[in-house]
């Protein structure tokens, strides 16, 4: 099993940044992509962002794409999602999940955080 635990979350203006973390820990060895979903009230969960295990590949959502950028330090099992230029449509609770494979389907993903919440106001 994996635990994920995130972290950073909180009330920023539009226009202002926020740092989410997201700590990995038991069997670590199993997770190869690491990535962060969101989900805002009735609406679906949503991919985010997602990184490989060398960082060689990150992928994001056209809503977030030069916006956010996601990084890992595979020393401390740690991913962290930098945001930038915050939106009010971006108010969600966010995800941290990690899996085997590098997807934008959070159906592919073993393990999930029990979120952090992101509110930005207008």
């Amino acid at each position: 099993q994996v635990q994920l635990v995130e972290s950073g979350g909180g009330l920023v203006q539009a226009g202002g940044s926020l740092r989410l973390s997201c700590a990995a820990s038991g069997r670590t060895y199993n997770v190869y992509a690491m990535g962060w979903f969101r989900q805002a009230p009735g609406k679906e969960r949503e991919f985010v962002a997602i990184i490989s295990w060398s960082s060689s590949s990150a992928y994001y959502a056209d809503s977030v794409k030069g916006r956010f950028t996601i990084s890992r330090d595979n020393a401390k099992n740690t991913a962290y999602l930098q945001m930038n230029s915050l939106k009010p449509e971006d108010t969600a609770v966010y995800y941290c999940a990690a899996g085997g494979l590098v997807h934008r389907n959070p159906a592919r993903y073993d393990y999930w955080g029990q979120g952090t919440q992101v509110t930005v106001s207008s």
